[in-house]
């Protein structure tokens, strides 16, 4: 049974994780508009791996005999300056997921909440990983100035990337 401080913080993950996805569903239609169709895919991608990841959350609360309660999710940006400030954009979404994944293990902690603390550790490790993607997109982009040849490259390069459920095999 989950603690009444755990449960409330894993309702409101669910909604951040939904919120990410929402943000990058936008992206997504964002550079699609503007004929980056590889950028486009790569943002697609993050929406779906952001729903898996509220997904989780959603299926553990059950698991744990606590009670989803789903709240509005607000909303995202529609518009960016160019593919750096998208990413831009991107990167500090990351940094903040990352400090409410942080805050929620802190919430598990201070709970003495074992196995949701055990549970969150994939997230830590996720959001490493996730920081450490956009930073190097992030790099090349301003390698590049965000344009030219390069920007066409990279675009055909985003456009490889596949949809994996990393979530599945936990």
């Amino acid at each position: 049974m989950l603690k009444e401080s755990v449960e409330k913080a894993l309702n409101a993950q669910i909604n951040a994780e939904m919120h990410s996805a929402y943000l990058y569903l936008s992206m997504s239609a964002w550079f699609q508009a503007k004929g980056l169709s590889g950028f486009a895919n790569w943002m697609k991608i993050q929406y779906q791996e952001e729903l898996t990841h509220a997904n989780k959350f959603f299926d553990y609360v059950h698991e744990r005999n606590g009670r989803v309660l789903l709240e509005p999710i607000a909303g995202v940006d529609q518009e960016f300056d160019s593919v750096i400030d998208a990413f831009e954009k991107t990167l500090a979404h990351e940094q903040k997921v990352t400090a409410l994944i942080d805050s929620l293990v802190d919430v598990a902690v201070a709970a003495s909440d074992h196995a949701t603390q055990s549970f969150l550790q994939w997230f830590v490790d996720e959001q490493v990983e996730e920081e450490a993607t956009v930073n190097g997109i992030l790099d090349d982009l301003r390698l590049i100035n965000g344009q030219g040849n390069g920007l066409f490259m990279l675009n055909r390069e985003l456009a490889s990337r596949t949809f994996v459920d990393s979530t599945a095999a936990e």
